[in-house]
């Protein structure tokens, strides 16, 4: 009999946030599939429960797995499968990739290992997870997903503030590719993913006087709160969430 895949959401950072069926999840799985961005890791490496990972310095620098890890400290005693997930866009390049770690991940199942992968926020919402869920899917294994609390409404309840309310539309773009038109869409919206964009963003937001709030690190130690665009810095982190609402020169056009 083959394995499970379940791609398993561990919310924004605060570990406190997972879910009683995400816990129990990875309490039970046989092994732990870690995303690792890292572009020194070029291959899919799986290794068996150990006293000293080799990869140790892998897990410390994958904040979802830093993030599960306090739910759950038996993670230290599973087996890991490392899935390279560079930051890249070149697509080409990136289905390999894919297919290589897919591959790796179907090995495991095949023989009656059931896998966990951990991923930031919610497997549904711009998720490496899916990249390999989709090819096991397609491939006819078992597969699943466990929603995690999305980083959007995370930083909403840490700001005390609604995402959306009566007849508001919520609008979720992708900020390191073209917003301009995107932002005079009524209603609130939600820019993810800036990265090195973060100055562009910034610089269009002061422009349009847009009324926008942004959280860094969510839920997280080194967690920042910035209530305006003037306030944001342009070498703001990697988990930067901004809320642009309706109001001065964001509204409707």
């Amino acid at each position: 009999m083959r394995g499970r895949f379940t791609g398993i959401g561990v919310g924004p950072g605060d570990s406190e946030l997972l879910t009683l069926k995400a816990v129990r999840l990875i309490r039970e799985c046989h092994v732990a599939a870690v995303p690792i961005s890292d572009p020194g890791l070029g291959e899919p490496v799986y290794e068996e429960a150990s006293g000293d990972s080799g990869y140790a310095g892998y897990l410390e620098k994958c904040t979802a797995y830093q993030i599960a890890l306090q739910a759950v400290p038996e993670l230290t005693e599973k087996a890991k499968l490392f899935l390279p997930m560079p930051m890249i866009k070149d697509k080409a390049v990136l289905k390999e990739i894919h297919d290589r770690d897919a591959a790796a991940a179907e090995d495991i199942l095949n023989r009656g290992r059931d896998i966990v992968f951990l991923t930031l926020g919610d497997p549904t919402v711009y998720s490496t997870c899916m990249y390999v869920h989709k090819r096991l899917a397609r491939n006819g294994h078992s597969t699943a997903l466990v929603p995690g609390i999305p980083s959007f409404c995370a930083a909403a309840a840490r700001l005390d503030m609604p995402l959306a309310e009566n007849r508001e539309e919520i609008h979720i773009l992708p900020a390191s590719y073209g917003i301009e038109e995107s932002l005079h869409l009524a209603g609130t919206k939600i820019l993810m993913k800036a990265g090195r964009k973060m100055p562009e963003v910034r610089k269009l937001l002061i422009e349009e006087e847009m009324d926008v709030k942004m959280v860094q690190n969510c839920g997280m130690k080194d967690e920042q709160i910035f209530s305006s665009a003037e306030e944001i810095p342009e070498q703001a982190g990697y988990y930067s969430l901004l809320i642009v609402k309706e109001g001065k020169g964001g509204e409707k056009r």
